[in-house]
Parts: structure tokens; sequence; C-alpha cells
């Protein structure tokens, strides 16, 4: 990679890391400080913890479009301005309806569409895995720094302290999308990097696509429901301060990264994913189990954490790796548009559903609500096709070479280990789907860089 992409890379990561940070940080700590709020019940709780995810879902691809129209960088700082009056607005709130609109607003920046497209414009094709790579790696982070920092902000702050903390990370973000991140000097048409219309109805009829989708809208339902009992748990059942739960957390999530790692890796060499994914789902029921149990056992809460914790990461690691492979060949940036949708659609639900849980219930009613995705997920995995095993690959085409698109797809398909191929002439680039195991390097690369 040249220093320029690497520079993009990482401050568009940096950029969408800090975005990420401010909305994560809410998780652990909106059920303990909801009773400085007024207005305050758990049914609108839950709504606040997950009402960035409806303005989320909606206007995720719409800015995506956006972007190719209006700059890809007026998109962004856009987005982060928004992000930054949601912010202001539930800092100065003293009603949970107040929060609440805050955090709407709060997901209207909705800019990931923006940013995977202008680090696209930004990278070369045979670079580009690097480079969203080095992006995942800094949501994963930000998730981690989040559950952490968020405990220790809120307890000494307030609610408000922590929404002025996204302020600043806002306008940090702002600084780096004028001062660091290059301008594009050409807009390519990236199919890993954007939504493409004439791609959703070919994807919402893959029907082993469509299980992953639900799978991530369980996922994402499950941790807001999480977090609508678990910081009160900690606090009344385990006596822990509230300063402190971003270490239980931690621990939590390093425990389970000792345990995911070997078992990832596992999946992927022995070729046994189906296996190891419906394994991660059984580990959120039993989690469930374990903290239902919680009234006769105090330390199943913390077991439970780290089961939890186990099962999403995982799952959270190979949804998007699986839903990569499952796509069509040149379909992946629409794959993963209505991905995220259903993703965000998950946490807006999760988070309505499990407040009116709890208020109604306690906490046996949100694992009541939480458990019925989730069994129907555990269904759906079960009963889902072994992937293929198979990797996405870009290359860039030899500028001599000139064969039209139809000619060098035709081409391309017939060398050992190809399974697809989506060429764009105008672009001189090939998206292809190979196994690697078979695949015969030395004949692709006659006819482009990889």
């Amino acid at each position: 990679m040249s220093v320029q992409e690497i520079k993009a890379s990482l401050s568009l990561s940096l950029v969408f890391m800090f975005r990420m940070f401010g909305l994560f940080m809410v998780l652990p700590v909106m059920a303990l400080y909801a009773d400085q709020l007024s207005g305050a019940t758990p049914l609108l709780v839950g709504l606040a913890i997950g009402a960035y995810g409806f303005s989320q879902a909606l206007l995720q691809i719409p800015f995506g479009w956006l972007s190719d129209r209006v700059g890809r960088k007026k998109i962004i700082i856009s987005g982060l301005l928004l992000f930054m009056a949601g912010s202001l607005v539930a800092a100065y709130s003293e009603s949970i309806q107040g929060v609440i609109l805050g955090r709407v607003l709060q997901g209207c920046g909705a800019i990931a569409g923006a940013v995977t497209a202008l680090l696209a414009d930004l990278t070369r094709e045979q670079y580009r895995t690097r480079s969203m790579a080095i992006f995942g790696m800094g949501i994963g982070l930000s998730f981690c720094l989040a559950m952490m920092l968020g405990p220790a902000i809120a307890a000494s702050w307030g609610l408000s302290g922590l929404f002025f903390s996204n302020v600043w990370l806002a306008a940090v973000g702002i600084l780096i999308v004028l001062l660091v991140v290059p301008s594009a000097v050409t807009r390519r048409q990236d199919l890993n990097s954007s939504v493409s219309k004439k791609s959703v109805r070919q994807v919402l009829h893959n029907t082993e696509l469509l299980r992953l989708m639900f799978g991530i809208f369980a996922l994402h339902f499950i941790v807001m429901g999480l977090f609508m009992f678990l910081p009160r748990e900690l606090e009344n059942t385990m006596n822990i301060p509230r300063a402190s739960h971003g270490w239980v957390y931690l621990v939590g999530l390093l425990g389970s990264f000792m345990v995911i790692i070997p078992f990832i890796i596992y999946s992927e060499k022995q070729q046994r994913l189906k296996q190891c994914f419906v394994t991660a789902v059984t580990l959120l029921l039993v989690s469930m189990v374990f903290m239902a149990q919680v009234g006769e056992h105090r330390w199943l809460l913390i077991s439970g954490l780290l089961v939890f914790f186990a099962g999403f990461n995982f799952l959270e690691a190979s949804l998007p790796s699986l839903a990569s492979k499952l796509s069509p060949a040149g379909t992946r940036g629409t794959t993963m548009g209505l991905y995220s949708t259903c993703q965000f659609a998950g946490a807006a639900l999760g988070g309505v559903l499990s407040g009116w849980g709890y208020e109604y219930w306690g906490l046996n009613g949100v694992l009541m609500v939480c458990a019925i995705p989730t069994a129907l997920w555990w269904l759906l995995s079960v009963t889902m096709k072994h992937p293929p095993y198979v990797s996405s690959m870009v290359m860039a085409l030899n500028p001599a070479n000139g064969q039209d698109a139809g000619s060098m797809s035709r081409t391309l398909a017939v060398i050992p280990g190809v399974e697809e191929v989506t060429v764009l002439g105008r672009e001189r680039t090939a998206y292809l789907k190979v196994n690697r195991r078979t695949l015969d390097m030395s004949a692709l690369r006659q006819y482009g860089e990889c």
C-alpha cells in the first residue's frame, strides 16, 4: 500500500471509530442513569438505547447513494454534524423524551456507506481488502473501548457528560476529514463498497443470505436486551460500583477473545464453519438460561456474560465473512448495505421490545423477548446449507488487454479455481469468487494484478 492509501485507511477508520464509540458508550450506562431523567420508564429507556437504530436503518443506503451525487466528504461532514447536534440535544435534555430525540438525531448521521465509498476512491483494488480490514478492526476496538470507558465517564460526569464527550469526538472527526483525509481525484465505481439498485432483488432472492440478515438482526436485538438489565443486575445483585462496570465488560470481552480466536481458526482451516456457527448461536441461548437463574446463584450472571460474549464475538466476526462468501460476485456492497440495515433495525426493535418486557415482567421478560428471535435463528442456522469455501478477490485488469467485458469474463471463468466473475469494462476491474485451494494464480496474473 502507498503512503496515501495507508493515510486514507487509518484516518477514515479513526473517523468512523469516534462515531461508533460515541454510539456504543450509551449501552452500558443508560439503564443505570435514566432515573435522573423525568418521565423515564423501562419502555422509554429501551427506546433511548435503540433509537439510533431506527434512523440508521432508514438512512444507511440513501446516504450512500447521496454521496455519489454531492460528494463523499460533504456527506461525511454533514453526518458528523448531525451526530454532534443529536449529542447536544441529548446532553441538555432533562427528560427521557429529549434523550430519545437526541439519539434519533445521532443515528441520522448514517455515514458508513459514504466512508467506505471514499475509502474505495482512495485505494487501489488490489489493496482494498487490507484497508477494509483496518476499518473493521477499528469498529471492534471502538466497541471494546466504549464498554470499558463508558461507565467511567458516566460515573465522573453523568449522562450529560457522556453526550458532551460525543460532541468533542464528532468535532475531532470533522477536523480529521478536513485536514487529514486525502481528497479523491477520481470517483470509482466499486461494487464491493456501493449499493446497486439492480443487485437488490438478486440479493433478496438468496435465501441463504436472508438467513444471515435475520441473524445480524437477532444478534443486535439481543445486545440491546442484554444492556436493558445487565447494568442494574451488576450494581444491585453483584454489588459492583457503577464506575467499575467497564472492567467487568473488559474481562468478559478479553476472556471471550481467548476462546473464539482458536475457534475461528479451527472453523476456517477444518471447514467446520456451519458447526461452529450453530454452536455460537447455542451459546447465546445457554447464556440466557444462566442469566435467568441469577436470583438463586449470583455467579451465574458473570458466567452468562462470559458465555454470551463468546458467542457474540464469534458471530459478529463470522457473519460479515459469511455474507461476503454467499453474495454473488460484484454484489458485496449491496449485500453489506442491506446487512447493515438489518443490523440497525435489530438494535432499534431490540431496545423497544426489551424495554417493554422489562417494564411488565422484569429480567425474565427481557430474556423471554430475546429468546424468541434467538430460538428462531437457531432453527435457521441448523437448516442452513454448508457455506462455500470461497474468497472474494478484486483484480485490476491489464490496460493492454483489449478484450471487452464479456470476452474477459469468459476467459477468467475457465481458469481453475475461479467460481464466479463480474467484469467492469470501463474501470478495467474484475470481481471474482475463487477457491484458493485450487486457484491457478499464475494463469490469473496473466490478465492483471490481484
